[in-house]
């Protein structure tokens, strides 16, 4: 199971977060707070994780800034389904609790991984993936996760902020 650590610890340096796999570093990821973007290293190869023309895009960082080697882009809002392609590998990513906010990640008709999220006050995603299943697409799963909550958290307080005001102007 993939899940962030905590930022600045583990060797990582100030504002990255290390990955976990098992309680062990296996990469590296330094998230931007206010964009949907972030650099990741695993296994010493850079990639750049960014949103482009409304979907989400993973690169190497020495590939041509319009390159794509992975990509998401959200395919219903209301159901909260996805379309994520890996490498060529079309990935399908669907609810799996719309409660607890996880996902299920299926690849030809079969599940590749699901997310789940730490407890606590501050719930970080967590990412199981099949161990066929390259590090590097993972982390990139563990990011879409990352987006996605950060998505919805969003929206809960959009959603009672507008029903505060409208609550209150009566």
């Amino acid at each position: 199971m993939l899940e962030p650590g905590k930022a600045g610890t583990l060797g990582a340096g100030k504002g990255v977060v290390p990955v976990l796999s098992d309680g062990v570093v296996v990469a590296a990821l330094r998230a931007s707070s206010w964009k949907e973007q972030a650099t990741a290293v695993v296994g010493g190869r850079e990639w750049v994780f960014s949103k482009r023309e409304g979907e989400l895009r993973g690169r190497w960082a020495d590939d041509p800034e319009d390159a794509v080697r992975l990509r998401a882009r959200q395919t219903s809002f209301w159901k909260g389904t996805w379309s994520a392609e890996l490498d060529g590998v079309p990935v399908e990513v669907s609810s799996l609790s719309y409660w607890k906010g996880t996902h299920r990640f299926v690849s030809g008709g079969r599940q590749v991984a699901h997310s789940g999220s730490t407890g606590g006050w501050s719930p970080r995603p967590t990412l199981t993936a099949d161990p066929a299943m390259s590090l590097e697409h993972q982390v990139f799963l563990l990011f879409l996760e990352r987006v996605i909550m950060r998505r919805n958290a969003t929206a809960v307080v959009a959603a009672t902020a507008g029903a505060a005001v409208a609550g209150g102007a009566s």
